[in-house]
């Protein structure tokens, strides 16, 4: 697959903004052109050698006793109180820049209406546009801050990048594109490609605004409609606004001493500088998370001197990344919906590292299950459960712990990789090179536990009173959960902000879907929304049928707007909260996933199940009761769901 790219200052034939003679709508030509074609890569390499691509034995007897639970508590509370991040502002609001494109495109500012407005160009809007458009909507516009579509796999093209979640569960709409993916673990970059020729198949590009980022939009209760304010002067009204950024959208930085004075090259790895040549120099990473595991292989190929600034290990798990077959494409050709049946397959397994690694012949179908269920005497009690869950999770650290001996030669070295703390308690990671990059002469890892880096100098990064001289620094430092800047900047009925609703009375939705007092307002991937399992692309699935059901019966009743009410979305919150309090057991430790043990329970992840969230989903959409809709006569009964 090979993406184009449109020019970065449109002809006189072909405005930023001309009118469809067919429909009178607005229809854009703003989509910037690539910066620069060193920007390229690809994602994680097969490996060869059987040893680096299977786990070591559970050690016998390895039970998560008192001793174990102890070092566990002892590890995650030396780390208590290190995270502290900045907003990349000021001097370091250049971290920010958008590195991927050209200037934007110049155009005129927009005060029109449109129905539908979407906050987001990744995977999220183009399959909400498919549906959408499908469903007869096509008053529909989206503001995108990127120069292009793709969301986190426009910002995210480092080195070495590629999905967790296998490409054929993945990617949406595989059997519509009629695209077979080229590997099972798809590299960042074909992913982009593949939302570019959506975006192209599917006409998105006449409908999105590039370079355009929102800065406010407020409810107007007369007008019943949404006013957008964007950075390029726009003030559009819409009647419908969908937040669709994404969970993983807003970089961090962590907040080292002396930062600014660095003389070297910097950037974050969510804005890759290509135009830095790395062959030869002495680079620095900061971070061990989900991208530097992926980063630093790709790396050590290509520098002279590697330094990883450590402070908390990531659980590196086998990867065993492989090409798609011919035989696998011919199969698939043969059979309709085989990417939908996989993807709902792989929702079925309850187990984290299991869905993630796949397993072929489960997902095919060749088998009916993954493996046989244990067997228990009697119906355990949700405590059990999780205490289950516990010692199981635990014998699997001990493998991903033995791997680092197994395979990581310097015992020092080893001893600092390994991680303690219950498995998907932080981001799983998933790697055959990472661990055996330290092994090479030239990647030295500095461990920097517990409390991480504190001070960089002009010549480079000081620990333990040694400076490590850099000509680069790589900051792998992450991105916000959950914590888009839309929150801040949208207000509702009475005059506050999502934010400040949020942050007055706690994280209150209903479904992660609706909030109370933001009429005709979505959020999709949000606080509390469910659906979705380790692969987020079925929750998006969820969330997209639901705003096109929720459209459609707007549409059919005559109804202006729908809010829900309070004693819905207070019962919502309360649920989100207990799940939350059940399970949180096993994410007991510092991460993101619960805002560094500073979030409240339920205010983030909806740690329900998926099964739970569907359960309460059509049973509203059913009854209609946990709805406000205005400007119509009494709701009757909606179809379908």
């Amino acid at each position: 697959m090979t993406s184009s790219t449109a020019s970065a200052s449109p002809s006189a034939t072909h405005p930023a903004i001309r009118t469809d003679p067919a429909t009178g709508r607005k229809l854009f030509a703003t989509r910037a052109a690539k910066a620069t074609e060193r920007i390229a890569g690809k994602g994680y390499s097969a490996v060869s050698d059987e040893a680096l691509k299977t786990l070591p034995p559970p050690p016998p007897g390895a039970k998560f006793d008192a001793e174990e639970q102890a070092r566990y508590r002892e590890f995650k509370e030396s780390r208590r109180g290190a995270a502290d991040y900045m907003a990349m502002e000021g001097e370091f609001a250049r971290y920010l820049d958008d590195v991927y494109s050209a200037p934007p495109v110049e155009r005129e500012a927009l005060s029109d209406d449109c129905e539908v407005l979407v906050i987001g160009a990744g995977f999220g809007a183009l399959l909400l546009w498919y549906k959408l458009r499908a469903a007869g909507f096509t008053d529909v516009r989206f503001c995108e801050k990127g120069g292009d579509v793709g969301g986190t796999w426009y910002w995210n093209r480092y080195p070495g990048i590629a999905c967790d979640v296998e490409a054929y569960s993945y990617l949406p709409l595989l059997e519509e594109m009629g695209y077979f993916p080229s590997m099972k673990f798809a590299s960042g970059f074909e992913i982009l490609e593949y939302c570019q020729a959506m975006a192209e198949r599917y006409g998105f590009y006449d409908r999105c605004l590039f370079h355009t980022t929102v800065e406010r939009t407020e409810w107007d209760e007369g007008e019943s409609r949404w006013t957008v304010h964007t950075d390029r002067g726009d003030a559009m009204k819409a009647r419908f606004v969908v937040l669709a950024n994404g969970i993983l959208t807003t970089p961090k930085l962590a907040r080292i001493e002396g930062m600014e004075s660095f003389a070297g090259q910097s950037f974050h790895t969510s804005r890759w500088d290509y135009t830095v040549d790395l062959e030869g120099k002495r680079v620095g990473i900061i971070g061990t998370g989900a991208t530097a595991v992926q980063v630093v292989p790709e790396l050590a190929k290509i520098v002279r001197e590697l330094y990883v600034f450590q402070r908390t290990p990531s659980t590196i798990d086998v990867r065993d990344q492989r090409a798609t077959t011919e035989a696998e494409i011919e199969q698939w050709k043969q059979e309709p919906g085989w990417a939908l049946a996989r993807r709902e397959r792989l929702a079925t397994i309850s187990s984290g590292r299991t869905a993630l690694q796949g397993n072929d012949d489960f997902l095919s179908g060749k088998v009916e299950a993954v493996k046989p269920k244990r067997k228990y005497e009697r119906e355990l009690t949700p405590e059990e459960r999780i205490q289950a869950q516990l010692n199981t999770n635990f014998r699997i650290m001990e493998q991903i712990r033995a791997r680092v001996d197994a395979v990581v030669k310097d015992p020092k070295t080893a001893a600092a990789l390994k991680p303690y703390y219950p498995y998907g308690c932080k981001r799983p990671t998933f790697h055959d090179e990472f661990l055996p990059s330290f092994n090479l002469p030239h990647v030295t890892l500095v461990d920097t536990a517990p409390l991480g880096v504190k001070k960089i100098t002009p010549a480079g990064v000081v620990h333990d009173g040694v400076e490590y001289p850099l000509d680069v620094l790589v900051y792998a430092t992450g991105f916000e959960w959950m914590a888009t800047g839309s929150f801040n900047m949208i207000v509702g009925r009475d005059g506050r902000t999502l934010r400040e609703k949020w942050r007055e009375g706690g994280v209150r939705t209903f479904l992660g879907l609706h909030s109370h007092g933001f009429p005709n307002l979505f959020i999709m991937s949000g606080p509390q929304g469910g659906g979705g399992q380790f692969n987020f692309t079925r929750g998006l699935e969820g969330h997209t049928d639901y705003v096109v059901w929720m459209l459609k019966t707007l549409r059919a009743q005559g109804a202006a707007t729908v809010d829900v009410t309070r004693e819905a979305e207070e019962d919502y919150a309360a649920h989100c909260r207990d799940a939350d309090i059940l399970t949180r057991p096993l994410r007991d430790c510092l991460s993101y996933y619960n805002g560094d043990g500073n979030a409240e329970p339920g205010s983030l992840a909806y740690y329900g199940g998926p099964a739970k969230w569907h359960e309460r989903r059509i049973a509203a959409q059913s009854s209609l009761e946990p709805y406000v809709f205005e400007g119509a006569a009494a709701p009757v009964a909606a179809a379908g769901e």
